[in-house]
């Protein structure tokens, strides 16, 4: 393999598998060539197949971004069977394959985070509580404690004050419904094989023997769990390369632990460190004044980031009275640099700590008539109809999903009212039975009025022809009839404020079922899965790994329209403009406010 336009460390990185590997990669320092690189070397030239390869990032598009270059450096037979996916889609495949051992049934369902907010809120009213922000509260508790790898006995024995025995006790609750619905939260998709890798020494050393290389991408954004997994599946081969960066760790609000790169020299004695220290994305300039701030941060691996590219521009910093001058002066220094340099308006970014700093600079850009795109807006799979269609999906692979059987128990209307699913959910609970499984009983029919009950069972009997029709494999055909059945198509343009409207509507449902399709082949086409998969068990995983693409993409979505970017410093990592303005930098805003209070301030400073 021709390595020639790498730099010394970058080569070094590419071709160590001596021990295991830290590649502490600085912001444009080529890292992603280098993983992509060191996949298609350790097939090419270390003899390893692909298919005991695994690689893990935290993204689809990073992840689709990875196979695509593999794709360019190495032959299509030579990765066949290589893993390249998210922890996420990696814990899936791993649940999927040892759903027995799991305690799951096939066609288990995936909560997201407003089905878990859901059934917490259900939860904590049984104990009088509705509040909002309690729920909240208790979600991000027990998300916490699942991204420790703390199981809900342990979170009991740990909690000691009134707010934590709470979470505690309804953590418990939680566990005992996800299992009662054969589902799994966001969250179980990494503690779950964990746990399994704890209790089951058999499996560990089947799944250790099966990824005989592992690489880590974006290794600093990991939570404890997921290093937990890492540290399982390699601590006794040590075949692993790790690519992170302490300095660009900004994510401790949903768990990351920046100081799992500090335990890695514990761990792995004999750990190699390679810094790729050249930048080639940035000016001098850019790069002396982060050297600067971040300096000011304490560091395990000290590295200072450099560029041949020459100083650059200056950056400018302008002085405002108020935010809305401080608005209307980006507004107008954006349409000035476009007229006078050429520039498209997707050159231009504009980024801010929180999202309500936008609101005023959406108003001044409205009156320039500059367009633009807002991060955060409403994502594909947010939509109403799609969110419908995936509840079918769900409810046809996993009747035992009450969650996705609440969302369209009426839609399209079928006059099933809030008394009858009252009656329903109190049944269901005194039975401690899911509630499409209590639907056909006598004892519920016994206490409904018979109009009510048979609008139930249609609706069971609409459900169950369609699983029958998956079950001897009629697949899409099932799914397409069912969805022709309740005529959704009629439902939309009811419920759409215009014709226009309900086709765009519709045409989201149509590429819904057409992603579905390109997935079911997929799963068709898996060397890894062909076997062990048969006509239903392949929907069932087509529907899964939709479901779980629904919740990584909702904010990954795509837009290459020329409109200035809008984004908060969060969302806007990994991204390149040759034209950025960076708002509210002051005193309570960046740093924020509570960073002082919460001693977070290096964290402001890696996101500055």
């Amino acid at each position: 393999m021709d390595l020639n336009r790498f730099n010394p460390r970058q080569r070094e990185a590419i071709t160590h598998v001596g021990s295991p590997l830290l590649v502490l990669a600085g912001a444009g320092s080529g890292k992603t060539s280098v993983i992509t690189h060191k996949i298609a070397w350790l097939i090419q030239e270390a003899g390893i197949p692909a298919r005991h390869i695994t690689a893990v990032t935290f993204t689809n598009k990073a992840s689709r971004e990875m196979r695509e270059r593999i794709g360019n450096v190495a032959r299509k037979d030579q990765i066949r069977g290589l893993t390249v996916s998210t922890f996420h889609t990696f814990g899936l495949n791993l649940l999927r394959r040892e759903a027995a051992y799991a305690g799951l049934k096939s066609g288990f369902s995936i909560l997201d985070a407003e089905d878990a907010k859901s059934v917490l809120s259900d939860l904590l009213k049984r104990e009088s509580i509705d509040d909002r922000d309690v729920t909240a509260s208790v979600q991000h508790t027990i998300s916490q404690w699942k991204n420790d790898g703390l199981s809900p006995e342990q979170a009991m024995l740990q909690a000691t004050e009134p707010q934590s025995v709470l979470a505690a006790s309804a953590y418990v609750e939680y566990d005992r419904y996800l299992k009662a619905c054969n589902a799994v939260d966001f969250d179980d998709l990494i503690l779950r094989p964990v746990e399994l890798f704890r209790h089951k020494p058999d499996l560990l050393t089947k799944w250790q023997a099966k990824i005989r290389y592992l690489l880590v991408d974006e290794y600093q954004d990991t939570n404890g769990i997921q290093y937990e997994l890492v540290k399982r599946l390699t601590q006794i081969s040590g075949a692993l390369t790790i690519v992170g960066d302490d300095d660009q760790s900004i994510y401790a609000w949903r768990g990351a632990r920046p100081e799992n790169l500090n335990e890695l020299n514990v761990d792995f004695p004999t750990l190699k460190v390679i810094k790729l220290e050249q930048n080639y994305r940035s000016t001098r300039v850019i790069l002396e004044t982060a050297n600067a701030l971040i300096a000011n941060n304490p560091h395990i691996f000290e590295k200072t980031l450099w560029s041949d590219k020459g100083f650059g521009d200056r950056i400018e910093i302008l002085p405002t009275k108020t935010d809305e001058d401080e608005a209307e002066r980006i507004a107008s220094m954006i349409l000035e640099r476009r007229l006078n340099q050429k520039k498209q308006f997707s050159d231009f970014a504009v980024l801010y700590r929180s999202n309500h700093q936008a609101r005023i600079l959406e108003f001044k850009l409205q009156h320039f008539k500059i367009p633009y795109k807002l991060s955060g807006g409403t994502s594909f799979f947010a939509r109403s109809e799609i969110r419908d269609l995936m509840s079918y999906l769900r409810i046809l692979i996993n009747p035992d999903d009450d969650n996705a059987l609440l969302r369209i128990i009426n839609v399209p209307r079928r006059r099933i009212g809030p008394t009858t699913l009252e009656v329903l959910g109190r049944y269901a609970q005194e039975r401690n039975q899911p509630l499409y499984a209590c639907i056909s009983e006598m004892g519920l029919t016994s206490r409904l009025d018979p109009e009510a009950a048979r609008r139930l069972s249609q609706f069971q009997e609409l459900i169950d022809i369609a699983r029958r029709d998956l079950m001897v494999g009629r697949g899409m055909q099932a799914i397409e009839a069912l969805i022709e059945g309740i005529n959704y198509r009629g439902w939309l343009s009811d419920q759409s404020s215009s014709e226009p409207m309900a086709e765009r509507r519709w045409g989201n449902v149509l590429q819904l079922l057409e992603a579905l399709k390109k997935d079911l082949k997929n799963v068709d086409d898996d060397p890894e899965t062909a076997e062990e998969t048969d006509d239903d068990t392949a929907i069932e995983a087509a529907i899964r790994k939709l479901v779980l693409r629904d919740i990584l993409e909702r904010e990954e979505e795509e837009d290459d329209s020329d409109r200035v970017q809008l984004a908060t410093l969060h969302a806007a990592k990994v991204l390149e403009f040759l034209d950025v303005y960076l708002m509210g930098v002051e005193e309570e805003i960046l740093p924020h406010k509570n960073s002082v209070y919460a001693e977070t301030i290096e964290e402001e400073r890696r996101l500055m």
